[in-house]
């Protein structure tokens, strides 16, 4: 029973300035649980559109995108929500503390035991002691750490990174990439990365470079 995400002879424009920008054209690619994807190649190139397309955030202009869990056709909406999302600018809620943050996804779904599996999270972050800080209180390794907790705690299927060490020291960049690589393998989800970063890019089972319209495998 497969659980994937295939994208078959997709394309992608976007107008600007009275102008059709076309980003590519006919990619075929197919993300499966169980693996982790790099995705590299210079700014504007569309790394990030082709993320959203997978993720189900965004339709393309041409082609099909298909989604498939345990063997059964999805749409976009169900796919999302079996995904869980990390982004360059951590995107904590102010208002919550760092439990708060974490415990957010699986409250949302109704989930008594929310803080309690948060409180777990935060310890195998290193984050013990950080529980009742806000935000704004953390460095940015710390939100990110959290972030990536947060992705992972509903046991997502599909994890989906945009520069998700972008804004961090190269020492940070290091210890943020070990966690999300352990957390996709302990899991077993599929993990899917956008990323200027050939070292974090390196880490994964799989690289793809995308730039003038083509996807090829990377160096």
């Amino acid at each position: 029973m497969k659980t994937a995400i295939e994208l078959e002879s997709i394309s992608h424009e976007f107008a600007a300035h009275g102008e059709s920008i076309r980003l590519f054209d006919n990619l075929s690619l197919t993300i499966r649980t169980g693996h982790s994807l790099a995705i590299v190649g210079p700014s504007g190139a569309g790394k990030s559109s082709l993320l959203s397309i997978a993720a189900g955030l965004e339709a393309p202009t041409g082609g099909s995108v298909r989604f498939f869990l345990k063997g059964t056709a999805v749409d976009a909406r169900t796919l999302r929500a079996h995904s869980g999302f990390i982004f360059q600018h951590f995107h904590l809620m102010p208002e919550l503390d760092a439990i708060g943050n974490l415990a957010l996804p699986l409250r949302l779904k109704g989930d008594r035991r929310a803080f309690d599996v948060a409180a777990d999270w935060l310890e195998k972050m290193g984050l013990k002691d950080r529980a009742r800080h806000w935000p704004h209180q953390l460095s940015g390794g710390e939100q990110q750490r959290i972030a990536v907790a947060r992705a992972f705690i509903s046991s997502p299927d599909f994890i989906f990174a945009d520069e998700p060490t972008g804004n961090l020291d190269a020492r940070t960049s290091e210890g943020v990439t070990s966690l999300m690589f352990d957390c996709a393998k302990e899991t077993g989800c599929g993990l899917v990365i956008v990323t200027h970063s050939r070292r974090l890019a390196a880490f994964a089972d799989n690289r793809l470079h995308l730039e003038a319209g083509r996807l090829e495998v990377a160096a």
